[in-house]
């Protein structure tokens, strides 16, 4: 007997749920990324932008060539933007990654454990 599984796939604007059988799991999913693929938006978009940086870590340096961190932001503000931006990844992956970017000295921590805000601590070259 095969078993139902549910998925649920964001990415940008879009949204889709899937529920297959667990063993078509691989094969559904590749079609539907594929179709984003051709998709006109999806096109547009790899036009007009660089998609390197999936990880939490790349999306993070990403905000910060961007400017974002020019402002002190607490990790709930970075959790918020991140899903904004359609990435949802578990706080504290993002904590972690955000330790990096300060032990590298790209980003700055103030405040206390538990309520730490981070900001650039030098500009994107």
């Amino acid at each position: 007997m095969n078993n139902l599984v549910k998925i649920k796939l964001k990415r940008g604007s879009w949204e889709i749920e899937i529920e297959c059988d667990e063993e078509k799991v691989a094969e559904v999913v590749s079609k539907v990324l594929g179709s984003f693929e051709g998709s006109p938006q999806a096109t547009a978009a790899h036009e007009g932008k660089d998609f390197g940086g999936v990880t939490c870590r790349g999306l993070l340096e990403r905000m910060w060539r961007e400017g974002w961190f020019m402002v002190s932001r607490r990790l709930s503000e970075v959790d918020e933007e991140l899903a904004r931006r359609g990435y949802h990844y578990d706080r504290s992956a993002i904590s972690h990654a955000l330790t990096d970017l300060v032990r590298e000295g790209v980003l700055t921590r103030e405040g206390e454990p538990r309520n730490y805000h981070y900001v650039q601590k030098k500009p994107p070259v």
